[in-house]
């Protein structure tokens, strides 16, 4: 302990003391001070100038007869800081030597007017005049240093001085810890008492308050023993410290102990134990200390109030908020912004909308905070247009956004889809430096994506310079909402080279495997999750269901199912994969199954039941379901559910009374309902019914590319090309585009992607080459093929851009690479037209292998020339 001595003889040893603190993280030089101890031979001081007389702008005489120091010093006191340094410019360019006192008063005059520049300039006269520094110098550099977060600056002086006090460490102590350097401030505190300085009341509440922030419990514990040994543990100030520290390391309990034995408690004691309960969830201990701190009585200030309205908001407890209302009026709160703010974001939590309106009207002085607690109150309420226009209102009267409130408007335009708003607000961010902020990148990033401009959302994610995991998976999560899961995948296998996935990465990931059927990339997730410890966290057990169902392998979703909690989701999601099958009867078991479970189910419960006895021609069931929703469930049916009604009846060929349903609906119907008797009518061949089903989906969607592909479809099956003609025209009128088609099939553990006719795939010519030979087979067993002399050049043509057959690529890819026997996984972006389904029902039989396309209505499963969809849609 030899190196560690007392300050008075810290110079002997200063090669030793004044090693930074142990933590790259500070951004701080490792500097080893070594001084001669006959630095003052070195460094001789300044000769006197006598009779010297200079101009300077203020006609300032420097002479023997005037003492300039003084003058310094007065200067400084009158706060004229620019005559002051012209004094210290002046007496620098004579070689005047400036007393410490001057160079204190000009240090703290910086320091209070926040001077950066004359600070650095006073600082490098002195590093210029002196070697080493007296206590009451070194101290004020140090002071104003750590005040400008000027640590290297503040560690130099540090090194430099010829002793410390107490102050001396508890200013660099409390600096380290402002800027979040928690480790370099604990250490500095050891190495503190390590030299015999005995802490103060100053210096607790400063390391307490870093234990907090790290936060450590075991070292607090460890602070909390030294308030004990140096006898401070009566101190109101170092206890409300010790409370704060407790809190934040989430011991409550340690922290009420301590609020319970302290002799003395001001209001920032009651304030702290109870904000504590609220951080830590424990809200209605909190409310209950509440309570005894209006009884004690203490009367509650500012941030007493926000703290309780903020737990009602936690609480979501409507009648207790309006309480807590009035008796912050009763307290003379009502005009405080603050308070405002707080009852805002409380009322709309809850979802009394109107109440906050009327708090934020009553506003007197609206601050950005007042503008962004009520557009954060819109968007909870899931009313983004409002959020929008009170965002246009906020600017109209000059209130600049924060990057809180241009997260929100961008939140708020990805939901009403409104690119023209959200690209200004880009506009803004940059302009403003706002976009430096995660928050707002993240948002932009998930606000071009959700506007179908994933490209924009890529150059913004490039842009970003410190993507966090918020970053990556927004942009996972893009990729796949715009159909492109392959490259989901890519960015999802760079991300983990460099951070650590979480569970709702995880979640996006697995959405963008069940969009491509990448069962084997599906596993990996699967078992990563297991290793990591989250495949039970949040909607994971659910995404890993929905993974294997619409891979198509029930056998394991069974397993997944089975081996968690199920609840209504999970029983959603096996009901949904049946549907997709169209296996009504074991969709139907699997609801009854359900019920007798005693799991309650819901809106989408009903969606799938009804989609499964749709696709399977169970209309007396169908039906029985559809009422059973609201006189036994007290589910009242929405529009989906109608649609699913019309769908159910159309399907069945019972389409006038789908058509009578629709006029019998107690809501207007949408272009849903409309579209599925559209589609109705395209399996039946009906074209009056279905232009008049098409007719009053224009009306209200123009933009929906499958309607269009839809009515085209009914017009080319019943031979009418002119009508198909005259859809592609509005089509392009609309600036409508259909996705080219693309499909995916995994072969021995790898996804390979085919687009409509592809023909830069390695394996191009051995592929085409054997769709040749099967087209030829079927011409000899007079099976209807691509080049079928019936075929019209317009079903040709039609079927190219609604289809495009990149299923055939994948499956005579899958053929060619995989073993004998060894089952075919196909998924499609685009509808099967009637072609490609013939054809995959002859390669199946012909080859005798199990075939399945997951195409963009529904799975198709071929076996022996027979698809489990019988054929359905594909009649003549």
């Amino acid at each position: 302990m030899a190196a560690f001595a007392k300050p008075s003889h810290l110079h002997a040893q200063r090669d030793h003391l004044l090693l930074p603190p142990s933590s790259t993280s500070a951004n701080v030089k490792l500097i080893t001070f070594t001084f001669s101890h006959n630095w003052h031979t070195l460094h001789p001081p300044l000769r006197k100038v006598e009779h010297v007389c200079v101009s300077n702008s203020a006609t300032t005489s420097l002479s023997n007869d005037h003492n300039p120091d003084s003058d310094i010093c007065k200067l400084c006191l009158l706060g004229n800081l620019d005559r002051a340094m012209s004094y210290l410019d002046s007496m620098h360019e004579l070689r005047i030597p400036v007393e410490d006192d001057a160079y204190v008063a000009l240090i703290r005059l910086c320091e209070w007017k926040r001077a950066r520049k004359e600070g650095s300039r006073v600082y490098s006269y002195v590093s210029g005049a002196k070697t080493l520094l007296s206590l009451q110098l070194g101290n004020a550099l140090l002071s104003m240093f750590v005040r400008f977060g000027n640590l290297v600056d503040a560690w130099y002086v540090f090194g430099r001085m010829e002793k410390r006090n107490l102050f001396s460490w508890n200013v660099l102590v409390g600096g380290y810890a402002k800027a979040g350097f928690f480790d370099e401030a604990l250490d500095l505190y050891h190495r503190m008492l390590w030299v015999g300085e005995r802490p103060d009341v100053y210096t607790f509440p400063c390391v307490l308050r870093t234990c907090g922030g790290m936060p450590n419990l075991k070292r607090g514990r460890e602070i909390h023993l030294h308030v004990i040994r140096y006898g401070f543990e009566s101190d109101v100030d170092v206890l409300n410290a010790l409370i704060t520290m407790y809190v934040k390391c989430g011991d409550v309990s340690s922290a009420r102990l301590v609020f319970d034995t302290m002799p003395i408690r001001d209001r920032i004691s009651w304030n702290a134990m109870i904000s504590g309960y609220f951080e830590n969830g424990e809200c209605l201990e909190g409310l209950g200390l509440f309570g005894m701190m209006i009884e004690y009585p203490v009367d509650p200030d500012l941030m007493t109030m926000t703290s309780v309205i903020t737990a009602c908001e936690l609480l979501g407890d409507e009648r207790l908020g309006r309480e807590i209302h009035g008796f912050a009026l009763k307290m003379g709160f009502g005009r405080d912004p603050s308070v405002h703010n707080s009852l805002i974001q409380m009322y709309s939590s809850v979802g009394l909308i109107q109440e906050a309106e009327t708090v934020f009207s009553r506003t007197e002085r609206r601050d950005v905070v007042t503008w962004t607690a009520m557009i954060s109150g819109y968007e909870n309420c899931l009313m983004p247009q409002k959020a929008l226009e009170t965002y246009k209102l906020m600017e109209a009267e000059g209130i600049m956004p924060d990057e809180i409130t241009i997260a929100l408007a961008l939140s708020a335009c990805s939901c009403v889809c409104n690119l023209d708003m959200g690209t200004n607000l880009h506009v803004m961010a940059k302009q403003t430096r706002l976009i430096s902020y995660p928050i707002v990148a993240n948002t932009l990033i998930d606000m071009y994506a959700k506007c179908k401009c994933i490209d924009k959302a890529l150059d913004v994610f490039h842009s970003t310079r410190d993507k966090s995991i918020v970053s990556w998976t927004s942009i996972i999560l893009g990729l796949r909402i715009n159909n492109r899961c392959f490259e989901a995948l890519f960015y999802f296998r760079d991300m983990i080279l460099r951070l650590k996935p979480n569970s709702v990465t995880l979640v996006c990931v697995l959405s963008a495997c069940a969009r491509i059927g990448a069962l084997t990339c599906g596993k990996e997730i699967h078992a990563h999750a297991l290793r990591a410890g989250v495949s039970l966290d949040g909607f994971m057990p659910n995404a890993i269901l929905d993974m294997y169902v619409r891979c198509g392998r029930m056998g394991y979703a069974w397993k997944q199912f089975f081996s968690v909690d199920h609840d209504v989701s999970a029983w959603n999601i096996l009901l949904t994969g049946y549907a997709e099958r169209g296996k009504g009867a074991l969709a139907s078991e699997i609801f009854q199954r359900m019920v007798e479970s005693n799991v309650y189910p819901d809106e989408i419960t009903f969606i799938s039941i009804l989609r499964a006895c749709s696709r399977s021609g169970m209309v007396p069931e169908g039906l029985e379901y559809f009422n059973s929703m609201k006189y036994k469930y007290s589910i009242t049916p929405n529009l989906k559910h109608y649609a699913c009604v019309v769908d159910l009846l159309g399907r069945s060929g019972k389409l006038n009374e789908a058509y009578e349903f629709i006029q019998k609906m107690p809501m207007k119907p949408d272009p849903a309902v409309w579209g599925a008797l559209l589609n109705a009518c395209r399996i039946h061949h009906d074209v009056e019914l279905g232009e008049h089903a098409a007719e009053n989906i224009f009306k209200d969607d123009t933009t929906s590319v499958g309607y269009y592909i839809l009515l085209s479809n009914l017009y080319a099956d019943n031979g009418k090309w002119d009508k198909v003609a005259e859809v592609r025209k509005m089509m392009r009128q609309n600036g409508l585009i259909v996705d080219p088609g693309c499909s995916w099939v995994e072969v021995k553990g790898t996804v390979h992607a085919f687009l409509s006719d592809d023909n830069f795939h390695p394996q191009i010519v051995e592929i085409n080459a054997l769709l040749e030979r099967f087209y030829e087979k079927m011409k000899e067993a007079g099976v209807r093929g691509p080049e079928s002399s019936d075929m019209n050049i317009m079903e040709a043509s039609k079927a190219d851009i609604f289809c495009g057959h990149s299923e055939r690529l994948a499956i005579v890819f899958g053929l060619i690479n995989s073993g004998p026997g060894v089952p075919i996984w196909v998924t499609k972006n685009l509808y099967m037209c009637k072609n490609c389904h013939n054809i995959v029902k002859f390669i199946s039989r012909e080859v005798r292998r199990e075939i399945s396309v997951r195409d963009a209505e529904q799975f198709h499963h071929f076996k022996g020339g027979i698809c489990s969809c019988m054929d359905e849609g594909y009649r003549s």
